[in-house]
């Protein structure tokens, strides 16, 4: 089922990608479509405007009236300020021209090839200039029509180098990312068989020093660090997998999880439980569940230097279950109340920012709550508040 469910996500995934892919072609298809369709409707403009510059200069050249209104024809030739015009005769003379950079003019031969550049370019335009004479008009592109041609492309070679450069990037912080969660993962292994390992060679220390010191209280501890490893290993086993959740008393799991703890922290630490839900049930894994409650029992006991009060208050609201867990320690800046639960982020030197993420990924994707800062005053008290359904 599990492999199944797996491969499943993956076939998401690689439908996903290739959803985006296809969306993306499609994108800069429309683009390409779309800019050329705006350059032939341009080009077609211009074209146009050649053949009134062309007319008007023709009419111009018939004028023979001083006093004759040349007015419209003139102003056509003078707004003629973008497209490069060269105007010739049948044989070939260079009649005139238009819009032609005049520094190059003295270059020998220089209208010549601007002229070959120009047939190249577009279909000339002839019209009659005097009875059985025509006159050829040879133009290019404007700049802005040149602009528009080539744009989307090194508009979407831009984008598509960004994009590039984005993947790489968020591959690479990806892969830190789970690099560091997998190191933070084999640290947290550790954390947890450390309490029960250290507290198992802590009795057999006291009995090799005195034998008398073995009795019922110390065999029930030993068992009960013994059971804790099983329950290290049964939750790492769910870690991944879907969890199977059962009503159960959210007070019997805190004072379980609490009471185990008490005994194996700070006895510089005052620990109490306040049930004010009438001993309310909530849909839990009990060996993931009090997983929360440890991490962040030891967080504040890490917080307080090892000395203060730790309060757990549970109480309904409607159909929901509320744990509050208050400690009087350094606190949390206000500004770090959502970043302390992403992975990597820790505030201790020697820690590794794994401890709240699992407790949130724990709280709201296994158990379908929600875990927040409710409160936190400096050097006084913070507060955790998880809601369950």
């Amino acid at each position: 089922m599990r492999k199944y469910q797996a491969l499943n996500s993956y076939q998401v995934k690689t439908y996903l990608k290739l959803f985006l892919l296809v969306f993306a072609a499609g994108i800069a298809a429309a683009s390409l479509i779309y800019t050329n369709q705006l350059v032939e409707s341009l080009k077609a403009e211009e074209r146009e405007k050649a053949r009134f510059w062309a007319d008007a200069m023709r009419v111009l050249s018939h004028v023979e009236d001083e006093e004759a209104d040349i007015t419209f024809p003139l102003s056509v030739v003078m707004a003629n300020n973008t497209i490069p015009v060269i105007a010739t005769l049948e044989d070939g003379t260079i009649n005139t021209y238009r819009n032609i950079d005049s520094t190059k003019l003295r270059q020998p031969g220089y209208l010549e090839q601007r002229l070959e550049l120009m047939k190249e370019a577009n279909e000339p335009i002839e019209l009659d200039y005097h009875e059985g004479e025509k006159i050829i008009i040879y133009y290019e592109n404007s700049i802005l029509l040149t602009q528009l041609k080539y744009y989307p492309y090194v508009q979407l070679s831009i984008i598509g180098v960004f994009l590039l450069l984005s993947y790489f990037a968020f591959s690479y912080s990806r892969r830190s990312e789970q690099n560091q969660v997998w190191v933070g993962m084999s640290k947290e292994t550790a954390h947890q068989l450390g309490t029960p390992i250290s507290s198992l060679v802590a009795w057999l220390e006291l009995i090799e020093d005195d034998p008398s010191n073995y009795n019922d209280e110390v065999l029930h501890e030993m068992q009960n660090d013994l059971s804790r490893l099983e329950l290290i290993t049964e939750r790492f086993s769910k870690i991944g997998s879907e969890p199977v959740l059962k009503p159960l008393s959210v007070h019997a799991v805190v004072t379980e999880t609490v009471g185990y703890l008490q005994k194996r922290l700070s006895s510089k630490v005052e620990f109490t439980v306040k049930d004010e839900s009438d001993d309310a049930e909530a849909s839990l894994n009990a060996p993931l569940f009090a997983w929360v409650i440890e991490n962040l029992t030891k967080n504040a006991v890490d917080a307080m230097e090892g000395a203060g009060r730790i309060d757990y208050l549970i109480y309904r609201r409607e159909s929901r279950v509320i744990i509050e867990i208050s400690d009087t320690g350094k606190g949390i800046p206000s500004n770090r109340f959502k970043t302390i639960f992403k992975p990597g982020f820790t505030t201790k030197k020697r820690g590794w920012g794994l401890g709240l993420s699992l407790v949130k990924r724990i709280v709201e994707n296994y158990h379908d709550g929600s875990i927040i800062v409710k409160e936190s005053v400096p050097n006084k008290q913070t507060t955790f508040k998880i809601t369950l359904k």
